[in-house]
């Protein structure tokens, strides 16, 4: 059965910290053999929408959503959800337009979910995120395999690609699927393709983004 290479989690210049412009992103990951691509902006969808139009196939919108108590992960999203909402409304937002809801870095320590937050979503969500490659201590991904292996969840992975050069460090094959419901069927068995940390200091690069947009050197789209 034919088997693809999944990237969870990614980042285009409609991320506020991300230089990444969705032909760029497109070009790499054909590049180094994603087949499917789902990108992740914080809070936007205008980013995944350009980079599909370059590639239907590859290309699955998602989005990166700050709600009041931490970031869901969603995929297949049609319509863009703004951040500052409670979880429960967000998931309730992404169940109408039947996206694919994960959590992102669940349990990391300095941009996670307390335990107690975490617990009352589990029940309303398709997967958690078990490995996140921008984590700055291993153990919060060891924590959150940990905790999905404890409630049954299935795990989704995922680069956090910020940059080009992140891209595909962390992915998963799974059967191929068409919409978010086949996802969640084949996801629990999919395998592990890579996890490899990035370095500390990548997230340097996502200040320089940020501040390059601040002081008008780069528009944001």
């Amino acid at each position: 059965m034919e088997r693809l290479r999944v990237e969870f989690h990614c980042h285009t210049i409609y991320s506020k910290d991300s230089l990444v412009t969705p032909r760029q992103l497109v070009d790499t990951a054909r590049r180094i053999g994603i087949d499917r691509l789902i990108v992740t902006d914080h809070n936007r969808l205008g980013g995944a929408m350009e980079a599909k139009k370059l590639d239907p196939e590859l290309i699955i919108p998602g989005e990166e959503i700050l709600t009041t108590r931490g970031e869901l992960l969603a995929a297949f999203v049609t319509e863009e959800i703004p951040a500052g909402l409670e979880p429960r409304e967000v998931i309730r937002r992404l169940r109408a337009q039947e996206a694919f809801i994960s959590v992102s870095h669940p349990l990391d320590r300095w941009r996670g979910w307390r335990r107690e937050d975490l617990l009352e979503i589990i029940p309303f969500v398709d997967a958690i995120e078990t490995f996140n490659a921008r984590c700055m201590d291993p153990g919060f991904n060891d924590a959150a395999q940990d905790f999905a292996r404890q409630h049954g969840l299935a795990g989704t992975v995922g680069s956090d690609a910020h940059t080009l050069r992140e891209l595909g460090r962390a992915t998963l094959t799974v059967e191929r699927f068409s919409g978010a419901r086949e996802l969640g069927q084949v996801l629990c068995r999919g395998a592990v393709e890579s996890t490899q940390l990035s370095s500390p200091w990548i997230h340097i690069s996502s200040r320089y983004a940020t501040t390059l947009k601040k002081i008008g050197l780069v528009n944001q789209p």
